[in-house]
């Protein structure tokens, strides 16, 4: 299996999904860097992950959504191949409207930074195949501009077709509808503001995370 993660500049929790990718597939995977026009051969799984990309100029992930590998990666996922991005990765992911919405401050001004639960909203799709449905989980956040915003019937739509993975247990940054993980129509993008990266470890304070890896990458395998 061969999974890919991106990296831009200001990215500073590639190293993170890295290990979390390895820790499943038991193989490295290739760190590509956003200038790259093309990904790896027969890459299987793409990770977008957390940081600040660009400095965070302009609007989160707005700059690193105009990327050269971007193309690349929307044309994986037009062909199904799972795409997952976590915080600044979903931020790219809507600047690049490969997912609905916007992210936005949050509302109370603040950065965020702590393990908050969640609720398992949607348990059918690839990423949360591990998950009961309605299952409450502990993953950790740590963003300054993880607002979901959608208008109504963006929000009705999503709702309606399934398409929230999952929604915040308390209140964290004021989300729409506590929308903390959204899906794309076809199911194989996910892009959310917890890091589940970070909690695949017990040393580390959990393995809540680890699930959606295992269901991710064990469809591949």
């Amino acid at each position: 299996m061969k999974t890919a993660v991106i990296v831009f500049p200001g990215s500073n929790c590639d190293r993170d999904m890295a290990v979390a990718l390895e820790t499943v597939t038991g193989v490295k995977p290739a760190m590509v860097w956003h200038r790259e026009t093309a990904l790896p051969d027969g890459t299987d799984f793409i990770a977008l992950p957390g940081g600040f990309s660009y400095g965070d100029y302009l609007r989160s992930g707005a700059m690193a959504a105009r990327s050269p590998i971007l193309r690349a990666v929307a044309d994986a996922a037009a062909r199904g191949v799972p795409v997952l991005g976590v915080c600044n990765g979903f931020q790219v992911l809507t600047e690049a409207q490969l997912l609905p919405g916007a992210l936005m401050r949050n509302a109370g001004l603040n950065f965020v930074c702590r393990t908050v639960p969640l609720t398992v909203a949607n348990s059918q799709s690839l990423f949360t195949a591990a998950y009961r449905a309605d299952e409450t989980i502990h993953i950790p956040v740590a963003h300054h501009d993880g607002n979901y915003f959608a208008d109504a019937d963006t929000l009705d739509r999503i709702e309606g077709e399934g398409r929230v993975a999952f929604r915040y247990a308390d209140s964290v940054n004021g989300s729409a509808r506590a929308i903390a993980g959204v899906l794309n129509d076809a199911g194989n993008v996910l892009g959310m503001m917890p890091h589940p990266e970070r909690a695949i470890d017990r040393a580390h304070g959990g393995t809540d995370g680890l699930r959606l890896f295992e269901a991710a990458l064990g469809v591949l395998a």
